[in-house]
């Protein structure tokens, strides 16, 4: 398969998933079942992507710097910080733990 039919194989995917849910009848988009599964879903989802950022490394876990950034952002979140102040702190551990490692 070269590269232009995996575009075009894609490009239907997303059309027909786009279509699907236009299809979808009102009434089932308003049960409070499906609406607390839209709300929590991308919750989920970015934490599954965090994690997997920050404990794989290919196919093998490891814990190195990107968890101590992750852990020194969780405790900039429980202290309420602002969110610039709880990247600059993950950055900034993280750096600080890779200069000490190596």
């Amino acid at each position: 398969m070269n590269i232009w039919t995996a575009v075009a194989l894609t490009a239907v995917g997303c059309y027909a998933v786009k279509l699907i849910g236009l299809l979808v009848p009102a009434e089932t988009l308003e049960r409070p079942a499906v609406q607390r599964l839209a709300a929590l879903l991308p919750v989920a989802l970015l934490a599954a992507l965090t994690a997997q950022q920050a404990f794989a490394d290919g196919r093998t876990p490891v814990l190195d710097a990107r968890a101590v950034g992750l852990a020194a952002a969780a405790v900039a979140l429980v202290l309420r910080a602002p969110f610039l102040v709880v990247v600059g702190a993950a950055v900034l551990v993280t750096a600080g733990a890779r200069a000490l490692t190596g």
